[in-house]
């Protein structure tokens, strides 16, 4: 498995357990920390983290039915295919869930999120969110700046940030 960080996607795993993937050797994927989400509030790797990337904003999203308002309509939205114009952070902080993203070839490459893991998706990547069995995902969402939480739907190849994207990937083939 490449542990060399790029573009493609900033993983930051949680503990040493493998990623539930088999072919995530093509995503380039960055190990870079290990991250201790009970003490979220006062993590100084946490706050580094923020400080080094410029996460000046943040919230708290609890994924279950009894939280969320609108429970399934999110849940289908959040698995719609999309992407958006701004990277996509993500710190579980409880739970799990699985982000897919497509590969070089187009292909769905499965992301076992729990406890502890962040991950940066990169703007204009193709992806989605699902909880697992527990339906339960508890998580810190990270933004440059003011948040945006629109997300364009495939086919949404037309944007900026998908050509700058494409391009990226096709420099690392």
């Amino acid at each position: 498995m490449s542990m060399k960080s790029s573009k493609l996607m900033f993983l930051c795993r949680g503990s040493s357990q493998s990623l539930h993937s088999g072919s995530l050797t093509s995503c380039n994927t960055g190990v870079c920390c290990s991250l201790d989400a009970d003490k979220y509030e006062n993590d100084p790797e946490l706050e580094k983290i923020r400080r080094e990337r410029n996460y000046s904003w943040m919230d708290i999203i609890t994924i279950c039915k009894d939280k969320l308002p609108n429970y399934e309509e999110k849940i289908k939205m959040f698995y719609e295919e999309h992407l958006h114009l701004d990277d996509e952070i993500r710190y579980i902080l409880d739970g799990s869930g699985y982000f897919d993203v497509r590969d070089k070839e187009d292909q769905w490459i499965r992301i076992f999120m729990e406890k502890g893991d962040m991950i940066t998706l990169p703007a204009g990547i193709y992806h989605r969110f699902t909880v697992d069995e527990k339906n339960y995902t508890k998580a810190m969402r990270l933004f440059v700046g003011e948040p945006v939480w629109t997300a364009y739907n495939r086919p949404a190849d037309h944007f900026e940030a998908r050509g700058q994207y494409v391009k990226f990937l096709a420099q690392t083939a």
